[in-house]
């Protein structure tokens, strides 16, 4: 074999190794892309799912139903009340303690005078 078949040879194999590689890592980028949102939504799923979570919704809540119930600037508690109800609306009504219920529904029936 002469060389410059040898020279060709092993350049054709390295243009081979660069497109293979640059495949692979494309193919790991558009699997990535692909994959990456459901693997969020899962973790994210189960992050909803902890009891650390929904205890620390629940106590937050109920902070600030306190500042909620010991404000009487009209506008601070109005202001509050839709913070309160917006986040009621991202956590789940149906998880709320009684109490909160309660509480929530207070703040729905007194935001619609307004």
């Amino acid at each position: 074999m002469s060389k410059g078949k040898i020279f060709w040879s092993v350049v054709g194999v390295l243009i081979a190794i660069l497109g293979l590689t640059w495949f692979i890592q494309g193919s790991d980028f558009f699997l990535y892309k692909f994959w990456a949102p459901k693997y969020a939504n899962v973790e994210r799923k189960v992050f909803e799912g902890t009891v650390s979570y929904n205890q620390g919704m629940v106590q937050e809540l109920q902070n600030m139903q306190f500042d909620y119930e010991k404000t009487t600037d009209k506008d601070a508690k109005a202001a509050l009340g839709s913070v309160i109800l917006h986040r009621v609306d991202a956590y789940g009504y149906d998880k709320l303690p009684s109490d909160l219920k309660m509480f929530v529904d207070k703040i729905k029936s007194s935001s619609s005078k307004y």
